[in-house]
């Protein structure tokens, strides 16, 4: 599918792999709608691509629509990417055995909130508007990509909430793809390893816990780059015939417990 004077929309994009995502469907001549909570840097980003800036919080739906609606008034709307989300750590049962020790479920309902079901919201609104589209010379209306992880296959211990919205994701994967057959657009996910983002600056020394982490990869042993990731989410979004399927993107990393 060519995406040359089309519009995309990529969720989470202010930061990370949505970021690279971004820049390279610039690249190759999409109009971006950065969608984000973070104003100043999605504000820069769609700055240095020529993009615009969208505040979206995945889980009000009125701002949903209104990316949508704007990435629709800026071509023709055939991308979306969902990259918005965010980790989770706690164990089911606390260490003193109380109902109060127990996972928080209100952060259980947070992350599940925005890494499955606000990325479901997406889908259906971009999917409608992309179905008022004339298919393109591919036989495409449009193509979608969600962010997935390792971690719905091989959840860690206290990644109860992470794994099971990112494992939702892939579970919604075959039948949505199905489902939006009819319109003529694809759907598929990404399911990254262990990336290079920003999410691990929390850490004292974060260079020497990321060469750490990367000693567990296969090969290579190193974390993988958001551009390696956007890489493959772009091959997912202008390959014709890729469609409904998950795939794993992780250096062959299987995850041990913890």
């Amino acid at each position: 599918m060519d995406i040359q004077g089309a519009s995309a929309v990529v969720t989470g994009a202010a930061s990370g792999i949505g970021a690279a995502v971004a820049r390279q469907l610039a690249t190759r001549g999409a109009r971006v709608v950065v969608a984000d909570v973070q104003d100043d840097k999605g504000s820069a980003l769609a700055e240095e691509i020529g993009g615009e800036f969208v505040h979206v919080d995945v889980t009000d739906t009125e701002q949903v629509r209104a990316a949508v609606d704007r990435a629709a008034e800026l071509g023709p709307l055939r991308v979306l990417v969902n990259s918005a989300g965010i980790g989770w750590a706690q164990r089911t049962v606390g260490k003193d055995g109380t109902y109060d020790s127990a996972h928080d479920l209100d952060a259980f309902k947070k992350v599940v909130g925005i890494n499955l079901i606000g990325s479901f919201d997406m889908v259906r609104h971009a999917a409608t508007r992309m179905s008022q589209l004339d298919p393109t010379e591919s036989g495409d209306r449009g193509a979608i990509v969600n962010i997935a992880s390792v971690a719905a296959f091989d959840g860690q211990i206290g990644q109860a909430a992470y794994a099971a919205s990112k494992g939702g994701l892939v579970g919604l994967t075959l039948p949505v793809a199905r489902d939006l057959a009819a319109a003529q657009i694809r759907l598929n996910t990404v399911a990254p390893g262990l990336i290079e983002t920003p999410i691990y600056d929390f850490v004292p020394d974060p260079e020497a816990f990321k060469e750490q982490l990367g000693q567990s990869v296969l090969h290579p042993k190193r974390l993988g780059t958001p551009e390696e990731l956007a890489s493959m989410v772009l091959e997912c979004l202008t390959n014709s015939y890729m469609n409904g399927e998950t795939i794993r993107v992780d250096g062959g990393i299987r995850m041990p417990p913890r």
